[in-house]
């Protein structure tokens, strides 16, 4: 390892990684860093469930990383970044307060816990009939 230190690829007349570092250009990266997790989040969370899903984890790091690139645009004072990033984030707000709206009409599996959408008749997770399916699909067979 030292051999890498020395040799001028890690630090180069003061630059880390070629990069000269101060306040500004950690805001930067972090946001980038943030906005970046967003899509390992994602990936994670479709694999696990075995179908694409959007956690609400998601929207957070698109929020907060596209806020953070805004304020690191700003200081730049680059008209471009600025712009790309000037409305990125009210869609995410958004997807944010519709997804805090949807979350009060779901049904808790009584055999697994699950929270599922007020559609489902069954839980994705176990299978078992969801509580409020049993009085939709009543209220179906009757007609009304």
């Amino acid at each position: 390892m030292e051999w890498l230190a020395g040799s001028g690829l890690i630090w180069i007349e003061g630059r880390f990684l070629g990069i000269e570092w101060h306040v500004w250009k950690v805001v930067g990266w972090v946001g980038n860093a943030i906005f970046f997790s967003r899509f390992i989040v994602q990936w994670y969370a479709t694999e696990r469930q075995r179908r694409v899903v959007v956690p609400q984890a998601f929207w957070w790091l698109s929020l907060t990383g596209s806020l953070i690139l805004l304020s690191y645009a700003l200081q730049k004072r680059d008209s471009v970044f600025i712009a790309g990033q000037a409305f990125s984030w009210i869609p995410y707000l958004r997807n944010l307060w519709i997804h805090r709206r949807n979350k009060s009409f779901q049904i808790t599996c009584p055999a697994c816990s699950r929270n599922s959408p007020s559609d489902y008749r069954h839980c994705p997770e176990c299978g078992k009939m969801l509580s409020g399916a049993s009085d939709k699909e009543s209220v179906l067979s009757k007609g009304h």
